[in-house]
């Protein structure tokens, strides 16, 4: 049994409705920072990201938090171009859900120097001196003086761009993977195009779709394990495509065995030509061809 107490604050409090509080389809993260966002004072133009900053919200958490957000109407944002051309994003936390045209009315009616941040720091161009001499063409060839030696943070444009002919079976073959664990049900859309790419490659090396479903139900977790990010573990599982095992090479034929050599017994008989039902052996005298059986009898002189 639980038992709950509750003391009414007098001061620094809000209302919220407990269908923010709890709302089946919005995540802790969520919960936190439209709560958070609803309980600054009137004309506080505090940023969703500031606010996710103070509130101790990750990068990821805040992201996905804010997706939610957005999906159930409670936030909603444009892009709209100030004063001396300058662009700006508007953003509208509500208490309550709001279509795009409500929220776009509601926007309208805002004026443009409330979205700045006034703690953000105001750029303002510097006057510039004209360049010396005529305008040149810069050059486009050459090589750097130097080989970078540590790591860089940009990489190289994927030269890979001409499409797998196993495409459409890699798209087939990720299709099918909510189909083959639990785990794998909540693969996001957006990682699709990413997972057919890897899972081409893996066709391409020579194996086949069912080679990669055994690969990936062998990569999860045991059972009573949730997976958090499916489409992460996915990507991590054929990140790596190994060589398709060879089929055992078939043993050589071995040679036939050598016919075992006549016995001793045997030696030095011969096959009558008689008639017989079956070949008849005897061992001659001389160089008879009929056996005594079939040697007709010589007649007594009368």
């Amino acid at each position: 049994m639980i038992y709950r107490h509750f003391n009414a604050p007098s001061r620094a409090f809000s209302q919220f409705s407990h269908e923010i509080i709890r709302h089946p389809r919005l995540s802790s993260d969520a919960v936190r920072l439209l709560t958070w966002q609803l309980s600054l004072p009137q004309g506080a133009r505090e940023s969703l990201s500031r606010t996710a900053e103070r509130a101790r919200i990750g990068a990821c958490a805040f992201a996905r938090a804010k997706r939610q957000l957005k999906e159930e109407g409670f936030v909603h944002e444009r892009r709209v171009q100030g004063p001396g051309g300058r662009w700006m994003t508007q953003q509208l936390v509500s208490s309550s859900p709001l279509t795009a045209g409500e929220a776009a009315k509601l926007l309208a009616r805002t004026p443009l120097l409330a979205c700045a941040d006034p703690a953000s720091p105001q750029v303002v161009p510097s006057p510039r001196k004209p360049a010396v001499g005529e305008p040149t063409t810069p050059s486009a060839d050459g090589h750097p003086k130097k080989d970078p030696k540590g790591d860089t943070s940009h990489l190289p444009a994927r030269t890979d761009t001409a499409e797998s002919p196993h495409h459409e079976d890699a798209r087939a073959l990720v299709g099918a993977l909510p189909l083959l664990s639990p785990a794998l049900r909540h693969i996001p859309p957006a990682m699709r195009d990413e997972l057919t790419r890897l899972a081409a490659r893996w066709l391409d090396a020579g194996h086949t779709p069912t080679d990669v479903h055994e690969h990936v139900l062998r990569g999860l977790p045991g059972a009573g394990t949730s997976v958090h990010r499916p489409g992460g573990l996915v990507r991590y599982l054929l990140r790596d495509v190994p060589p398709r095992a060879l089929p055992p090479r078939p043993a050589p034929p071995q040679p036939a065995p050598p016919q075992p050599m006549l016995s001793a017994r045997l030696h030095g008989t011969r096959e009558c030509s008689g008639d017989h039902i079956q070949p008849m052996l005897f061992r001659p005298l001389a160089d008879e061809t009929l056996c005594s059986a079939c040697v007709p009898p010589v007649s007594a002189p009368s």
